[in-house]
């Protein structure tokens, strides 16, 4: 089990090594949000904006202009909410060269409570023209996500968890920019997952499969733009689908797959999440039992579902 921010900072360093003409911008969270890691390589190419994310993002954009890669990082309630109208106005109407890197997405962020708690990013950051999207399920593709638009000269959102999270992907995964990866084949759901909701996703699949029920499980690691042709794949071989996602069910990924569904191929399709409504205060664990965030969750809404229910 590895932290996605810890090899958020491995990778900005290796990035930074190779690459002069990075910069890093943080927003008085560089010891959490693991930028440090680039201070310390790199002291003359990382800003502290302090806590004043709109600047933060207005810098981004001025070094963005001025030809650099820009990597710029905060908590994500932070990075998205308080900065919205200036990522919007100058960063994405540009189309410029910054990526918006949040760590402590989610309830996952635990004690801190609901409004240290970002459940709306995924959906005010996908509704962005020129902005891309990403979810990775583990700290390898969050690293090889981080790696890969380094390389893409365009905005970019990518959204990483504050605790540590299960390995999906084993030693050596590659990301091949593929946004939607099935990691386990099914003929009798589908189910669309992001983010740590992945491993959940897997082990539900497991549970379902000790009912004999066979669940296709796939990994939306790019929100935005969605893999429609993996999505409907899927859902003409099972004809139901579930999406499973640790922020609102408003906007993010439910949103997201249901509009590639209705517009192709329509099926019965059920959606697991933050159900309208603010998190609250509680570790990681017990939060995630208390929104129903759980594999054994994922599995009883599927059998359900299959009931007609």
């Amino acid at each position: 089990m590895a932290e996605m921010r810890k090899l958020y900072g491995q990778a900005l360093v290796e990035l930074g090594s190779i690459n002069k003409n990075i910069v890093v911008l943080d927003a008085d969270l560089s010891a959490s949000t693991k930028t440090s890691m680039f201070k310390e390589a790199f002291p003359d190419r990382h800003f502290n904006a302090g806590i004043a994310e709109s600047n933060l993002m207005g810098m981004a954009a001025g070094l963005a202009v001025s030809g650099k890669t820009v990597f710029a990082s905060t908590f994500a309630v932070f990075g998205t909410l308080r900065p919205y109208e200036i990522i919007r106005n100058l960063i994405c109407h540009n189309n410029l060269n910054v990526k918006i890197v949040c760590t402590h997405a989610g309830v996952t962020v635990g004690e801190d409570g609901s409004t240290h708690q970002s459940i709306e990013d995924i959906a005010i950051m996908r509704a962005l023209p020129n902005m891309k999207v990403f979810v990775p399920a583990d700290a390898a593709q969050a690293y090889e996500i981080i790696k890969a638009q380094a390389n893409v000269p365009a905005p970019a959102y990518i959204r990483l968890t504050r605790s540590g999270c299960a390995d999906v992907y084993k030693e050596g995964y590659k990301y091949n920019n593929i946004g939607a990866e099935t990691l386990n084949e099914g003929k009798d759901i589908s189910i669309f997952a992001c983010g740590l909701m992945v491993d959940k996703a897997l082990k539900a699949a497991q549970i379902l499969a000790g009912k004999n029920i066979s669940a296709e499980v796939i990994n939306i690691n790019r929100i935005k733009p969605i893999d429609e042709n993996a999505i409907i794949k899927s859902v003409n071989k099972t004809n139901l689908a579930l999406t499973v996602e640790e922020h609102s069910i408003i906007g993010g990924l439910a949103s997201a797959v249901a509009e590639a569904v209705v517009k192709h191929s329509p099926v019965r399709m059920g959606f697991i999440g933050i159900e309208d409504t603010f998190g609250t205060s509680g570790k990681s664990d017990e939060l995630l039992k208390y929104f129903h965030l759980t594999e054994t969750d994922i599995a009883h809404r599927a059998i359900s579902m299959l009931k007609g229910n």
